[in-house]
């Protein structure tokens, strides 16, 4: 399928991404050297990756947000060879590099931090946004030392575009601009609501609480109770597929890039979640490339093109 150009780019922001850095070794012995020639690099953060799941579903995306030192260039380059259209504002110290050491027995995780940056950067984020004229901006993932939540209610407030959030649930909480929409999943939505989550039907009563807290939809990711979509006329909750789970990482992302890329073709909710939840399984089973797994999508049934 080919892009349509005329329709308004969705620009991903990511304040704060990162190298994925996952090595596997045999057992650790203090004092031994491990050994290991498997281990992969990978581009990481929440805008990056909706972005390239978006640019999978063939829906015009853009990714920016703050990049530096060697690891910066890094990210760059992943993009480029993925051909994911990007647009970084390039600060000082390098960006995240978070360590997976997998053993047989154990997985340790080191994430740094983040380069310190100040408010100067967020307006620069603007222009960049400004530049590609968006229909729709998502801001997702942690923020980097030196800026706080008022950061990502800068974006909403900036332009005439809508914007879509994918923070924490602490962050949500603590947002006062007005959004589209917020992707929470379940233990974000009792993070940011303080409800309670055991059940499908908890889950809606904490997403409807946080919609009226300034989300116009409320898009929750609920793992094996599927996923859920609250506005303010409609509820809509589609059930996990039947699939054997290969990896879960990045399955929130790809429920937010199909629901973004039904309603940029006019889906309504229900259409819209369940391509949502259609992309989440294609990640969700598969050891490959999870982008490769989506792309198949385009052009099928599943990716109801046909219907709309």
């Amino acid at each position: 399928m080919a892009r349509d150009t005329d329709t308004p780019p969705v620009v991903t922001v990511t304040f704060n991404p990162a190298i994925d850095y996952t090595v596997r070794t045999g057992p650790l012995a203090d004092g031994t050297v491990a050994r290991t020639d498997d281990a992969r690099f990978d581009a990481g953060g929440k805008g990056i990756n909706v972005a390239g799941y978006l640019n999978a579903l063939d829906v015009p995306s853009v990714a920016t947000g703050l990049l530096g030192g060697f690891t910066g260039s890094f990210i760059r380059t992943r993009l480029d060879e993925s051909d994911i259209a990007h647009d970084f504002v390039s600060v000082p110290g390098n960006t995240r590099l978070n360590v997976t050491l997998s053993t047989p027995d154990a997985e340790y995780k080191i994430n740094h931090c983040g380069p310190t940056v100040d408010a100067d950067a967020v307006a620069r984020i603007v222009e960049r946004i400004e530049a590609h004229d968006p229909g729709t901006v998502v801001v997702g993932g942690s923020l980097p030392p030196g800026l706080d939540v008022g950061a990502v209610d800068a974006i909403a407030d900036a332009g005439g575009w809508e914007t879509v959030v994918d923070v924490d649930g602490a962050a949500l909480s603590r947002l006062d601009a007005t959004y589209a929409a917020c992707k929470p999943n379940r233990e974000e939505l009792h993070e940011a609501t303080g409800l309670p989550v055991d059940t499908v039907d908890e889950c809606v009563a904490a997403a409807e609480a946080l919609r009226e807290r300034g989300y116009d939809r409320v898009v929750a990711s609920l793992g094996p109770d599927g996923a859920l979509l609250v506005s303010e006329t409609e509820t809509t909750h589609v059930p996990a597929a039947d699939v054997d789970v290969v990896d879960t990482v990045g399955a929130g992302d790809a429920l937010l890039s199909g629901v973004l890329a039904g309603w940029v073709r006019g889906y309504d909710d229900e259409d819209a979640l369940e391509l949502g939840v259609d992309v989440a399984t294609c990640v969700v089973g598969t050891a490959g490339t999870a982008a490769d797994a989506v792309a198949d999508l385009v052009g099928t049934d599943d990716y109801g093109v046909q219907a709309h």
